[in-house]
């Protein structure tokens, strides 16, 4: 029997842009099936949850220009479980007003927070582990977060430093450290004492609302509405007019690495934060010679290690390229070497200022 105090709340209001052109502003990556599978990345996510979740329980924070997009892939929810920003102001911000809106609902609420974008591929093992987690923060004043053991010295990810063990399962948490050097992960990855920062949070309703209080009482000012409006016609106004005002500031930066009451609990469920092409291009199935073709035909001569992308019925002709991303979506082509990804984000900068918002 699901409990009916656990709620999850995804977030979904991202762009995405790390993905572009295939992410774009009007159809972000969490609304796409990279797989197909049939469904979008936000829709797995869904369906993963439900799983542990009722369905009453779920709720969806998104931008307000996302409304159609998330009712379409999502008809079995409600109005009032899609809780659109009037502006986007980081994760901080989208989580503080789900718990807000949640423990109007019910005030010993426990909640799993999860982006939308997220690959899990041992869902058996995911799916415990966040069992055990609710069952964890419904009778401890703690702030859990969900470690991943670290298989590489990976630089795009937060890493967390463990301390002494609570249980079992969980382990207090020492440090926090944003993206590092590749010198310094290998350092982490060898220590055996670093893990990966999922981006995945579990804790009781009362515990996070404290937290805000305390490490960001402005957000907390700007979002204390008042239980009884909270799930009421008035709860949208309030938001429209507060939200932006609201300190643009992550979960992660805001709350987690300041507070004194951060666990974690290690596992290791096949996960990967889909966020770039590098990490699609580790997850897909490659030819001989290492080439990744996504959705669309190709003939490659005299070619390796290269990710090609384009709409479904096109064909791909390459010849002497090694290590390129070629994408392709509506009227954006893109070309650039795989491994330097993190440049996409100037190229989506230079393009919205040279040519305007059409191709973003």
């Amino acid at each position: 029997m699901t409990n009916k105090d656990n709620y999850c709340v995804i977030m979904g209001g991202g762009i995405g842009s790390r993905f572009w052109p295939f992410s774009r502003k009007t159809l972000p990556k969490q609304f796409l099936d990279f797989f197909g599978t049939g469904r979008s990345l936000l829709q797995q996510t869904f369906d993963r949850f439900n799983k542990v979740i009722p369905v009453e329980n779920i709720f969806i924070v998104t931008n307000d220009m996302y409304a159609d997009l998330v009712k379409e892939q999502l008809p079995g929810l409600k109005a009032d479980q899609i809780l659109l920003e009037p502006t986007r102001r980081n994760t901080a911000p989208c989580i503080a007003w789900a718990a807000y809106h949640i423990r109007a609902l019910n005030p010993k609420a426990n909640i799993v927070v999860a982006p939308s974008d997220h690959l899990i591929l041992k869902e058996g093992e995911f799916l415990e582990s966040i069992k055990k987690g609710l069952d964890f923060v419904s009778h401890s004043d703690k702030l859990l977060t969900l470690g991943i053991k670290p298989n590489r010295p990976e630089t795009g990810y937060g890493y967390i430093q463990i301390a002494e063990k609570e249980s079992t399962d969980f382990y207090k948490v020492k440090t926090f450290t944003e993206k590092p050097e590749l010198e310094l992960a290998k350092v982490f990855l060898e220590s055996g004492e670093f893990y990966w920062n999922s981006g995945l949070f579990i804790w009781n309703v009362n515990t996070i609302i404290k937290a805000v209080q305390e490490l960001l009482p402005e957000l907390a000012e700007n979002l204390e509405l008042g239980n009884e409006a909270y799930g009421t016609q008035s709860e949208k106004a309030f938001i429209d007019e507060n939200f932006p005002a609201c300190p643009n500031v992550s979960i992660d930066f805001g709350i987690m690495e300041k507070a004194d009451n951060v666990y974690v609990s290690l596992g290791d469920f096949g996960w990967s934060d889909l966020g770039t092409w590098g990490s699609l291009y580790d997850l897909s199935p490659k030819d001989m010679n290492k080439n990744v073709i996504l959705k669309c035909q190709s003939l490659i001569y005299d070619g390796k290690d290269n990710i090609i992308a384009l709409p479904e019925g096109k064909l791909a002709v390459i010849e002497g390229l090694e290590g390129y991303l070629i994408a392709e979506s509506d009227n954006v082509l893109l070309i650039c070497k795989k491994d330097e990804e993190h440049a996409i984000r100037k190229y989506v900068n230079d393009v919205q200022i040279k040519l305007g918002e059409d191709y973003i």
